[in-house]
């Protein structure tokens, strides 16, 4: 029964946050789908999804999971995933450690940033204040990775370098989401760029996003079925937000507050599990499914007496 329980929170935990944490992805793609023919956009709905599902968040965890224990071959992780097998599963958690420092640090930077230079609502005392402190934000990450590394290194020097690795993955990333929204204003306005270039444009974006989704999956469990399961419906669940809610999801004006204070406890978990800290199993999905309840009824609050008036 207790398996069930926590198999059932983690699915929930995961669809959640994929949901929350991609609402950016879903806000781009409605705007540029607006600017697309029909027979476009049902195109990019159904194959895009496909590809979205099953392509990026189905193939990314079990490469993820490769390189954790190369030794296992492409074959041999694919098979031992489904399998369930007890030697499988340690030998992940055994070599994990990497890893998982490098999601950490990835999520980690990824709050940090949205915390001292994103524009956003405000939806705790203090986000304010700290805004206007942004330049501290490159000082603050600079340190923190030195710190992990310097701690890493007595413990395991391939955890220091998934510090690295993580620092790497998110400035990348952070430069195609720059590019993505500059584009998204160019394609906007441009009304000679095909509807097929923009399709192109809109996958490439797509996987730059998932990424977020897929890593923190890795902070609720190392078990890619369940990842797989999880993962999938949030993504679906955006395609659907895409398609028929999108100016309602806006309306909820704090929901990616709650989706970057659920990455800021996720890096957080991530980074303690590297170390070996043993963080109970249920507190990922119980604290992200918690953090995301709150900002959503705020938001629902707020839109209510927006309303009222």
């Amino acid at each position: 029964m207790a398996e069930i329980l926590f198999f059932l929170l983690t699915i929930l935990g995961l669809s959640v946050f994929e949901l929350i944490s991609s609402i950016d992805n879903a806000v781009i793609n409605a705007d540029v789908l607006s600017t697309m023919s029909e027979k476009a956009r049902r195109w990019f709905l159904l194959w895009g999804m496909v590809f979205a599902v099953f392509l990026v968040r189905g193939i990314l965890p079990f490469l993820i999971v490769y390189f954790i224990n190369p030794g296992l071959g492409i074959a041999g992780t694919f098979n031992a995933a489904f399998s369930n097998d007890p030697a499988f599963i340690e030998a992940v958690e055994q070599s994990s450690p990497p890893f998982l420092m490098a999601g950490g640090v990835f999520l980690l930077f990824l709050f940090l940033h949205w915390l001292f230079l994103e524009p956003k609502y405000f939806g705790l005392v203090g986000e304010g204040f700290v805004q206007k402190k942004g330049v501290w934000f490159f000082a603050i990450v600079s340190v923190l990775l030195t710190g992990l590394v310097w701690y890493s290194i007595g413990r395991n020097p391939l955890m220091a370098f998934g510090a690295a690795v993580g620092s790497s993955i998110f400035f990348i990333t952070h430069g195609f989401k720059e590019n993505a929204a500059q584009k998204e204003k160019e394609m906007l306005q441009d009304r000679r760029m095909s509807d097929w270039s923009k399709i192109l444009y809109l996958e490439v974006i797509d996987a730059s996003f998932s990424i977020d989704g897929v890593l923190g999956a890795f902070a609720f469990t190392l078990s890619v079925p369940i990842i797989l399961v999880g993962n999938g419906i949030g993504a679906i669940a955006v395609r659907h937000v895409t398609i028929r809610n999108i100016e309602n999801v806006k309306k909820y004006k704090y929901l990616k507050n709650g989706a970057m204070y659920s990455v800021a406890f996720l890096g957080t978990i991530m980074i303690a599990d590297a170390f070996r800290m043993h963080i109970p199993v249920w507190l990922s999905p119980s604290i992200t499914i918690s953090i995301l309840s709150y900002f959503f009824v705020k938001s629902r609050n707020e839109f209510a007496k927006s309303q009222a008036k």
